[in-house]
């Protein structure tokens, strides 16, 4: 009896010894694999450590798309209990996975600990308490981070910038009108794995990176894919015939123009440490050659990526965190010449540039509009798309947040459209991790654009005062098309509508005035929906002549002075605009001289002037060319005393026109 007791005893320490062993050991793989950048490995043995299960309880769910630099800063936490550093670090793990509804729990947990030993608990917590549309609760974690945290760094600074988009988001997400949206997950390109980084190639194909399984492919390699869209919707995905071996990860890539070359992004993660490069191939004989770095945009130590060659084949811009850039990862474009050499790149700035990261930039030439994503702005969260307008990369306008439903309150990354005109949002792919647990999916985005509202006046010029029931005929200037007709009412109005801004010419015409007419293009910002053209006024027709000023021949000489044409070439515009009006073109002289002699030296004059007007176009039918020498003074020639009077005969002689007809 004795002797069994004994058994029994010893079996059960031994029990007990290899149990506390085996989790020992659980507690040492969970931290090698923690240490090598390996989260879901890790997250797994963490689990079984503190008892969560006997295997890991989500799904493998490997990031396929680019850590942020920010991403990659070494958590802040000091020595703790060993049970308590696995909490804290099983919430790293599936943040790092972008695995929220894990990770919450475990943040939360930390949270609750001395935050001198996890000072950065709540930091993290506030983040993924926004990622799960928490937002309330996120301030308050947000708040009790920046009221503990003793640091003045990144940390803090981000804290304040969190409690500023929580503040935008709101108002985002709330009384937006949605109408003009239509957002959807494509149920056709996205499958297991991750599906990001579209690139429209023409109307019938679509280029995506995904790590989605198929033969000879894991659920962790990310590859290119050609998608067939000649049926309109999508079709079947197809390797690019690129090399494409398995111990890289490949992707993200951008074509030239002539379709000839395709540089793209190959990485490969070691110890934790991601090391991405820009690569090139060339269409040689039908075949792409085995692709190769590309010098001058990769940089020893660090990384660049994300490939996009702008429309005019001379410009690529890349992301990368190279030294010397403001901080993260920065936005650089390079040159590229007719062989499709690189030049050595350029920083984009501090107007797009942050000291968090910049990536993924598209360009939509037809509006001229850059778009990339960024999460170092006041923003919905994580990374927002932005846009800049401008032709010119190094002189963009000021970058604004697309806002909701464009973005959300994970991770929006990689653009590409097909949109007609101004319509940047027409027709739209994006990739994003909005309803996924991890990784990003690709979805199908569309925003219909209101009718763009224009409105004017039509006034008199001389009182400002409204012309009722004028005619407004409004063209198209660059196609030459009239766009709409319009009679204005009491209050001298107009308006009408067009699907687009574009160079406009609006002319006004009514019964005893000249017609006038105003050109003009939109606002500054295209997406305004209303915008008020100036005023457009008219002038009285007189019945008496009207002077053309500053018109000077030369002495005792009909020939025209070059001081004139500016003021003759306003009179061929006015001609233009009433094209149905016929004048008197007439010149006049002083008193000095017979009157034979100043008769044709006048009519010579107005001919000169009519000569010059037909040079310029207007119909000769149109105008009578008549001197009147001396006949028809508008000043006294002379003093009452018989001195001459040099100002009265400078205002005698003059050019004038009279209308006939209009």
């Amino acid at each position: 009896m004795y002797k069994k007791l004994i058994s029994v005893l010893v079996a059960t320490v031994c029990l007990f010894s290899f149990s506390q062993a085996q989790v020992k050991e659980y507690l040492n793989a969970g931290d090698k694999y923690f240490a090598e950048g390996d989260y879901y490995s890790a997250a797994v043995y963490y689990e079984k450590y503190i008892g969560k299960g006997k295997s890991n309880s989500g799904t493998q769910s490997f990031n396929p798309y680019a850590v942020s630099a920010s991403a990659n800063r070494t958590a802040v936490a000091k020595a703790g209990s060993s049970r308590d550093q696995v909490i804290y670090n099983l919430g790293e793990s599936y943040r790092k996975l972008h695995f929220h509804v894990k990770a919450l729990p475990y943040y939360e947990e930390a949270a609750k600990l001395n935050s001198g030993t996890f000072p950065l608990a709540n930091f993290y917590y506030g983040k993924t308490l926004k990622a799960l549309e928490k937002f309330e609760e996120s301030e308050v974690a947000f708040s009790t981070f920046i009221q503990n945290y003793a640091g003045a760094d990144t940390y803090s600074e981000e804290a304040y910038m969190e409690l500023r988009s929580l503040k935008f988001l709101k108002t985002e997400m709330s009384g937006k009108d949605m109408s003009a949206y239509k957002l959807s997950r494509s149920t056709e390109l996205n499958a297991d794995g991750g599906t990001y980084a579209p690139l429209w190639i023409n109307d019938n194909s679509l280029w995506v990176t995904s790590s989605r399984t198929s033969a000879g492919n894991s659920a962790t390699q990310n590859k290119l894919y050609s998608v067939d869209y000649s049926s309109g919707s999508a079709g079947s995905f197809t390797l690019l015939p690129l090399s494409q071996p398995k111990d890289m990860q490949q992707g993200v890539a951008a074509i030239s123009p002539a379709g000839n070359k395709v540089f793209l992004t190959r990485w490969d993660v070691a110890k934790g440490v991601r090391t991405a490069s820009i690569y090139e191939s060339n269409l040689v004989n039908g075949s792409w050659s085995d692709p190769v770095a590309v010098p001058n945009l990769n940089m020893d130590n660090s990384n660049a990526q994300q490939p996009m060659i702008m429309p005019d084949g001379k410009h690529l811009v890349f992301a990368s965190d190279r030294s010397g850039g403001l901080g993260g990862y920065d936005l650089y474009v390079a040159m590229l010449d007719e062989q499709g050499n690189v030049s050595a790149p350029q920083n984009m700035g501090a107007n797009i540039n942050t000291k968090y990261d910049e990536q993924a930039a598209a360009y939509h030439a037809s509006s001229k509009t850059f778009v990339f994503s960024s999460n170092g702005r006041v923003g919905m969260g994580g990374y927002d798309f932005y846009y800049a307008k401008g032709s010119d990369l190094m002189k963009l306008t000021e970058p604004k947040n697309f806002g909701y439903p464009v973005n959300s309150i994970k991770d929006d990354l990689y653009f590409t459209t097909k949109g007609k005109g101004q319509n940047v949002l027409e027709n739209v792919i994006i990739s994003s991790d909005r309803e996924a647990a991890c990784c990003l999916e690709l979805f199908s985005l569309s925003k219909v654009r209101p009718m763009r509202q224009l409105s004017g006046v039509v006034v008199d010029c001389a009182t400002n005062k409204p012309v009722a029931g004028a005619t407004v005929v409004v063209m198209d200037t660059v196609n030459n098309m009239q766009i709409t007709e319009y009679t204005t009412d009491a209050s001298g109005n107009y308006n009408f509508t067009i699907e687009e801004y574009m160079p406009l010419k609006a002319t006004a015409s009514m019964t005893g005035y000249f017609n006038n007419s105003i050109r003009f293009v939109g606002p500054k910002d295209y997406d305004e929906v209303n915008f008020v053209t100036p005023n457009l006024c008219l002038t009285v027709i007189p019945s008496t002549a009207i002077k053309v000023e500053k018109v000077y021949y030369d002495f005792n000489k009909a020939t025209l002075q070059a001081e004139s044409f500016a003021s003759l070439d306003d009179l061929v515009r006015l001609l233009e605009e009433n094209p149905t009006m016929e004048i008197e073109l007439s010149a006049h002289t002083d008193s000095k001289g017979s009157d034979e002699y100043n008769m044709k030296l006048s009519d010579d004059r107005a001919k000169s002037v009519v000569d010059y007007l037909v040079s310029k176009g207007i119909d000769p039918s149109r105008m009578i060319a008549r001197g009147y020498g001396e006949m028809m003074p508008v000043a006294e020639n002379e003093n009452a005393d018989g001195s001459d009077n040099p100002e009265g005969r400078q205002l005698n002689r003059r050019t004038e026109f009279k209308v006939l007809k209009n």
